[in-house]
Parts: C-alpha cells; sequence; structure tokens
C-alpha cells in the first residue's frame, strides 16, 4: 500500500521537472543539427530537380500523398523570392529616402510597380528567364521565384522607406555628433528603427507570396502551357476541376504550413524585435516564444556567433569607420563617381526612350473601340478598389489598434491574420461565386469581395505594427491624464499609427489594382465568368495573345496609380513626415 501511494506521488510534473533545464541540456543543440541535416537534403533534392532538363508538361496530381512535396517546392519558391525582396527593399528603400532627386522618381514608380498586375510581367519575365537558361527547368522556377517576387517586395519597399523618413531628428543628431559612419548608422540606428514595421510587412509579403501562387506555378503563354509542382498549381487544377474536396485539402496544408511559420519564424522574429521599440518605459507584458528561447540557450549556434558573426560584425564596423573617416579627412570626393552616376543615368534614359518609341509602334494599331472599353473598364476598376480600400479600412483600423495595443490577443490573432491573408482569394471565388449567382449580384459584386480579401490585410497588418510602435510611456501618460475615448484616438492612436496608415493604404490600393486580374475574370468549370473591368481587360489580352491591349492596358493603369500618387499619397507621405513623428 505504501509502495503504491509513493507510486501515486511521481506525477507527470514532478518527471517533468527532474529533467534538465535549457540552459544545461543539450537538446537545443540536437534540434539545431536535425534541422540543418534536413535543410541541407531538401537543397540537394531541389537542385537536383532545378538543375535538370526541362520538363515540358507536367501532370499535377491531385493526390493527398502530393501535397507534402508541393507545400515543400512552394515554401521554397516563396523563401528565395522574400530574401531577394529584402534585398531590393534595404537597397531602394534607402536610396529614395536620401537622394531627393531620386525620390520624386522612385516613389511613383515603385506606387506602379506595385500596381501592375502579376500578368503584366509575366509574359516578359517568363520569356526572358527561358531565353537565359535553356533546356533547363531553372528558367521556368526563375520565372515563377521573379513573379512571386513581384507580389512581395512593394509593401516592404514602402514600409521601410516610411521608417527611414520618420526617423526622430535627435536620433540622427546623435549619430552626426558621434560621427557615424554609413555603416553604423545603418545598422545601429536606420534598421533597428524599421524593424517591427519590417516584420509586420514581411508576413504581409509572404501570405502575399501564397495569394500569389495559383497564377505562377500554371499559365498559359501563347501557345506554351507552363506548369509546376506547388500547392499554387494543385489549388488552381482542383478549382478548374471544381473539386470541392482537393480545394478543402489544399487550403488545409496551406494553413498548417502557415501556422508552422508562424510558430519557428514570425513570433520569434516579433518577439525579438520587441526590442528596437523607441521608448523610455520598458512595456510589462511583453511577446515571447519558445522557439527563441531554444535558441538562445543552443550553445553550438553561441559559439558559432561568437567565433563567425561576431569578429565579422567588428572587422565591418572598424572598415567602414576607417573609411569615414579618410572621407571627412580628404574633403570633397572625386567626381569620377558623379560622372559614373550620370553616364548610368544617361544609359537608362537612352533605354526608356527606346522602350517608349517600341511600345509607340505597337499602339499604333490599336483601334478606338478598344480604347474605348480599356477607358471603361478603367473606370469599373476603379470604383471596386475605392470602394474596398473604404470597406477595408473601417474594420482593420480598429481590430489593428486592438491587436497591437494587446499582446495576448495579438498572440492568437496574428496566426489567424496570417492564414486568413495566405488563403488565395482565387480558391474561394468559385464557392463565393456561386452563391452571389444563386443570390443575385454575379462577378460584379464578387469581384469586390476578392479585391477585398486580396487586400484589407495590407491596411491591418501595418496598423498592428503602428500600434505596437507607439511607446509605452506616452500610453501610460493617456492614462494618467484620463485621456479615454476620441480624444485618445485623435491625441494618441491615429498620430502614433499614421505613417503606418499611409503604407498600409498605399500598399492596399497597389495589390487590389492586381487582384483585378482575378477578380474580373474567372473560369470555372468549363464556363467563362467576366465583369467590365481594367482586370479583365488585361486577363483576355493575356489569354488570347494580344500584346498590344495588354501593353496599353497596363498603360492606362500605370497613368491612373501615377496621377493617384502625385495627388494624395505624396501628400499623405509629406504630413506623415513633417507632423505625425515621433520628436523628443
Amino acid at each position: 500500500m505504501k509502495k503504491s501511494l509513493n507510486l501515486r506521488r511521481l506525477s507527470a510534473f514532478r518527471l517533468w521537472s527532474q529533467l534538465p533545464s535549457l540552459e544545461t541540456s543539450r537538446l537545443p543543440d540536437v534540434i539545431m543539427f536535425a534541422a540543418a541535416i534536413a535543410l541541407f537534403y531538401g537543397v540537394v533534392t531541389v537542385g537536383r530537380t532545378w538543375f535538370g532538363p526541362f520538363t515540358p508538361s507536367v501532370e499535377i496530381s491531385r493526390s493527398l500523398w502530393a501535397l507534402p512535396a508541393y507545400a515543400g517546392y512552394s515554401l521554397l519558391r516563396i523563401t528565395i523570392a522574400y530574401v531577394l525582396s529584402l534585398i531590393f527593399t534595404l537597397v531602394y528603400g534607402y536610396v529614395a529616402a536620401y537622394n531627393p532627386r531620386a525620390e520624386r522618381f522612385m516613389i511613383p514608380l515603385l506606387d506602379v510597380l506595385q500596381s501592375i498586375p502579376v500578368l503584366s510581367f509575366l509574359p516578359g519575365v517568363m520569356l526572358a528567364m527561358v531565353a537565359l537558361f535553356p533546356g533547363r527547368q531553372l528558367g521556368v522556377e526563375m520565372g515563377a521565384i521573379l513573379l512571386i517576387f513581384t507580389g512581395q517586395v512593394w509593401n516592404m519597399a514602402f514600409s521601410f522607406y516610411a521608417s527611414l523618413k520618420s526617423i526622430p531628428k535627435d536620433m540622427r543628431e546623435a549619430a552626426t555628433i558621434y560621427r557615424f559612419s554609413w555603416w553604423q548608422r545603418f545598422t545601429q540606428m536606420e534598421l533597428p528603427f524599421s524593424a517591427i514595421g519590417l516584420v509586420w510587412n514581411s508576413m504581409m509579403s509572404v501570405a502575399g507570396g501564397w495569394f500569389a501562387l495559383m497564377v505562377c506555378e500554371m499559365f498559359v503563354l501563347g501557345s506554351r502551357d507552363f506548369r509546376l509542382p506547388g500547392l499554387g498549381s494543385y489549388l488552381q487544377t482542383a478549382a478548374s476541376a471544381g473539386d470541392t474536396r482537393s480545394i478543402l485539402w489544399g487550403i488545409a496544408t496551406m494553413v498548417m504550413v502557415i501556422v508552422l511559420l508562424d510558430q519557428f519564424i514570425w513570433r520569434p522574429v516579433i518577439a525579438w524585435a520587441e526590442k528596437f521599440k523607441v521608448e523610455q518605459v520598458e512595456s510589462t507584458d511583453v511577446s515571447g516564444s519558445w522557439v527563441l528561447n531554444l535558441v538562445r540557450h543552443s550553445t553550438a549556434l553561441a559559439k558559432i556567433r561568437k567565433k563567425t558573426i561576431r569578429p565579422l560584425s567588428e572587422r565591418l564596423l572598424l572598415h567602414f569607420a576607417r573609411k569615414h573617416t579618410e572621407e571627412v579627412s580628404d574633403g570633397p570626393s572625386s567626381p569620377v563617381g558623379a560622372w559614373m552616376i550620370r553616364s548610368i543615368v544617361l544609359l537608362a534614359l537612352a533605354g526608356i526612350c527606346y522602350g517608349v518609341v517600341r511600345v509607340a509602334m505597337i499602339l499604333s494599331g490599336l483601334q478606338s473601340s478598344e480604347l474605348h472599353q480599356a477607358a471603361l473598364g478603367l473606370g469599373a476598376t476603379f470604383l471596386r478598389v475605392n470602394l474596398a480600400l473604404l470597406i477595408g479600412a473601417l474594420w482593420t483600423i480598429p481590430v489593428g489598434v486592438a491587436i497591437g495595443f494587446n499582446p495576448r490577443l495579438a498572440r492568437i490573432a496574428q496566426p489567424l491574420a496570417q492564414i486568413a491573408a495566405s488563403v488565395p482569394a482565387t480558391a474561394l471565388l468559385p464557392v463565393i461565386l456561386l452563391l452571389l449567382i444563386h443570390i443575385g449580384g454575379g462577378l460584379g459584386i464578387a469581384a469586390i469581395v476578392v479585391l477585398l480579401l486580396g487586400t484589407q490585410w495590407y491596411v491591418l497588418f501595418n496598423v498592428i505594427a503602428g500600434a505596437i510602435a507607439i511607446p509605452t510611456d506616452l500610453k501610460e501618460c493617456c492614462s494618467v491624464f484620463h485621456i479615454h475615448g476620441i480624444d485618445r484616438w485623435k491625441k494618441l492612436i491615429l498620430p502614433g499609427i499614421f505613417p503606418y496608415l499611409v503604407t498600409g493604404l498605399v500598399t492596399a490600393s497597389g495589390g487590389a489594382w492586381n487582384a483585378s486580374i482575378v477578380a474580373e475574370y474567372f473560369h470555372l468549370k468549363g464556363h467563362l465568368y467576366t465583369t467590365t473591368g481594367l482586370g479583365a481587360t488585361i486577363s483576355q489580352a493575356t489569354d488570347a495573345g494580344d500584346y498590344k491591349m495588354l501593353i496599353a492596358a497596363t498603360m492606362m493603369m500605370a497613368a491612373t496609380v501615377v496621377t493617384i500618387n502625385r495627388l494624395v499619397w505624396r501628400k499623405l507621405y509629406g504630413l506623415a513626415e513633417t507632423r505625425f513623428r515621433l520628436e523628443a
């Protein structure tokens, strides 16, 4: 009897407490080593396929057993596209923020590029990549990755640019007084200050990558049919066949991958980025991550960091510091660099002029009836885009602020928002379309729903980032002085999130124009559903191989976006830079 009583005392909690802690165990090192081996095996396997001969026609299986491999292929393409997007973001945003002459052209150009649909990039990008890697599967894969890149990069670049423009003057003055080199400013001031916005927009970019998969992994270009194994092609094949069971299994697989990414990537990164929050009073409720704790307690990673990363960063810091000192002591730099920049600009202008002449020659064959049809489509799409923006802003602003102000709520809502943002609206379009046809409304209303599903998340993620970035001391100040309700929104919340809100609206607007190509033109069970709109015009021209109409419709969209940029977004960015910024 006594022995059985002792056995009962051996509860699961007592057994767990006897296990070694993270500080003393080798479990983190074992997990990291196993993950590195699995990653190496995956890279070797994919590399063998990508560098192999080109497969002209790939049969996309709707078997459940093919889903793990398809998910791995899609995740790898999204990861490579994200790395390219991050590099582009840091370079483009930095140049646009610190070069006023270039800024006047780079920001409108960025707005135009994010608004151009993926299908408009598709012919040139894919043909160029196939010609660059003839007879290799790598050409088609790189084409798909670059198309995913065009769906990921723009909101990250806008976020980084807006963060650099809103850095407080006292921080810049401190960097000048201590004679920081550009590398020190970048790593110790600019990148940390923009970390929160960049992290949340990175999550939105990856979600946009999942959204773009259905276009990038399976498409028809003239007489050639390009198919790549992946979740996007799986969902598109299932949607075209009306296979609801396969659509649900594909979406379930995508949701599972997104949840794993949230646990192993985004939640640790969010918890790590909390230390870059600009505030004088530390928040009592901060984000946490078991994966981040595991990484921090890995002795192997600590040794690698000590032996490689830390010496390399110190050498870079010393190198750029010496270079900065030499530049200051030598005075103005040689005019050779300025002449090189001017030569590059002249070559770029010459290329642009040549392109304009070629486009003018192509467009000379268009008829007035075709232009009239495109103009009507432009007006219809313009109304749908702005209606979707208005509806999205009405609910994302209060919900985003609530999530950003409550870390406990953020831990629950963040993965749910990622899942909702990542599920392609085109996968849901058959259900939405059939429901609206049954109720009454058709594709005209369904297109607005699809635009809303594809773009509202840009506003939500940026509002969450803006709410998180509001300093804790300002929140406590409002509480001390009993500023609540509407006054709290007017004096703290809206001014605090304003730069992030502008970025969210800009990227949502571009995303809405981009999403119009799938919202206004859809194939379902052998039937074509279309409505008046510029997106439908572009999709129809792509299917028919009518490059004249494709170029004309894309140029009309670009001209509209540039006009909106100059009349609306540029003024709002100027207001965010001058009035709504943190200053000491």
